[in-house]
């Protein structure tokens, strides 16, 4: 159902089922296609509290019909992304685009969320089905064993998959060798066995520093 038009367009062809994508991301259809504003970041009351403290405005829209949508985002480079029943943690600016069938949520990412100023929340992707990711620049995905623990500046930090376990450290981020750091600056550690998901190009926030 999605697959890629170049790195940077999403193409998704329905027979009758939906999608979920990020609102306004949609550049073109083809076919008799219906279009439902949702609230995003979350489902239930859940969901609607943890926007109320973090103040985050996700917005999804439902995309439902027979043909083929096309979408895109500030031509970011898409990345898909398949899920067996396991869950995808992901930045909410990075979500593209969720099989319906997939279930979204919120938790909570502690200190990470705090210091970039996203919120404490990060957003949570969980069933079967494909999700579509976007980074600024062509995504890594590296892997993490446990011979392997992985350390990642937090501003290029996109999502992570598998059995990780997550913890914040004091360190030297990339920034500070370029004179930008400034104040304590810290690294996100990952351990146990999956997947980490990194852009080249690190956000413009105040990410790695506390």
């Amino acid at each position: 159902m999605f697959r890629l038009q170049g790195s940077k367009v999403l193409a998704v062809d329905m027979t009758g089922d939906a999608v979920k994508a990020k609102n306004g991301s949609m550049v073109a259809y083809d076919g008799q296609m219906t279009f439902k504003k949702l609230s995003g970041g979350g489902e239930g009351l859940r969901g609607m509290v943890t926007r109320r403290l973090t103040g985050e405005q996700m917005t999804v829209m439902e995309v439902k019909g027979h043909g083929t949508c096309w979408f895109a985002d500030r031509a970011s480079e898409i990345n898909l992304v398949e899920l067996q029943g396991d869950k995808l943690y992901v930045e909410s600016s990075n979500l593209l685009a969720t099989d319906a069938g997939l279930r979204t949520g919120t938790t909570f990412t502690g200190l990470r969320g705090a210091s970039q100023g996203n919120g404490l929340f990060t957003t949570t992707v969980e069933g079967r089905g494909q999700a579509a990711i976007m980074s600024d620049g062509p995504a890594v995905v590296l892997r993490v064993s446990a011979q392997y623990p992985l350390t990642v500046d937090p501003g290029a930090y996109i999502a992570h998959q598998g059995n990780l376990r997550q913890s914040f450290q004091s360190g030297v981020t990339f920034r500070t060798f370029l004179g930008e750091g400034g104040g304590e600056a810290f690294q996100i550690r990952f351990e146990g066995d999956g997947l980490v998901y990194v852009q080249p190009s690190e956000r413009n926030t105040i990410a790695g520093d506390v």
